[in-house]
């Protein structure tokens, strides 16, 4: 069974410094249709404009994962962690018993566009932590590549849930995997136009997948997939 999130359907904010689409409710955008799917809580698609950002705020008993697609974007946490994510890299934020960050746009004159990620953590109460990796790209191309578990591999960042998230890219090729009984997917189109299981899905659409035996993927673009319990 497969049912689509089709990207015109979400939630929209254009605040000028932030152009956000959420897939889930989020802030300001509440259905009670649409709070999440298994542990996956909340995918937002942000543009951020240059010169501008997201003002230090908190968070607790969450896993954040940021997925850079174009531009870069500049992290400071209240665990003294500095960065700058850039495309083919991850970010891994584990909130647990409550951190502050910010997140700012340090290019003057490009925007940078990404995909943020909340997933629910196994248990609360957990350490802060903080985890950043670089995500060869080529090794994406046409092929899943594993970028976020909680028994990562190949440089995967750890997740402290049951869930594996993988990336692919796609030039007009297929990918296929398997799911396991009772398992269920999430997928993300991100760029481009891609078949999940024979339905057409284009930037910005999602699909749920559940009790099917395997996912397959075919077309041209980029495309996240979860696996969840």
């Amino acid at each position: 069974m497969i049912e689509i999130r089709y990207r015109n359907e979400r939630g929209h904010f254009n605040h000028g410094w932030l152009d956000t689409y959420h897939t889930f409710s989020f802030d300001q955008y509440y259905d009670p249709r649409h709070m999440g799917f298994r542990a996956l809580r909340v995918i937002n698609e942000d543009r951020v404009a240059p010169a501008q950002g997201f003002g230090t705020h908190p968070h607790r008993d969450m896993e954040i994962i940021t997925y850079i697609l174009e531009g870069a974007l500049e992290h400071k946490d209240s665990m003294g962690t500095g960065s700058i994510i850039r495309p083919g890299e991850v970010q891994r934020m584990s909130a647990g018993t409550g951190v502050t960050h910010s997140e700012f746009n340090p290019s003057r004159s490009e925007p940078v566009h990404l995909l943020q990620i909340w997933i629910l953590p196994e248990s609360r109460g957990l350490k802060p932590s903080y985890e950043q990796k670089q995500i060869n790209r080529d090794d994406m191309s046409g092929k899943l590549r594993l970028v976020a578990a909680r028994e990562p591999v190949d440089d995967a960042v750890k997740i402290h849930q049951d869930v594996r998230l993988l990336a692919t890219v796609l030039d007009g090729g297929n990918v296929s995997y398997e799911l396991k009984p009772g398992r269920f997917a999430w997928i993300q189109v991100a760029r481009g136009s891609l078949s999940v299981n024979g339905k057409t899905l284009e930037a910005g659409d999602g699909a749920a997948l559940a009790e099917e035996q395997s996912v397959t993927l075919s077309g041209k673009g980029e495309a996240l997939l979860f696996d969840l319990n």
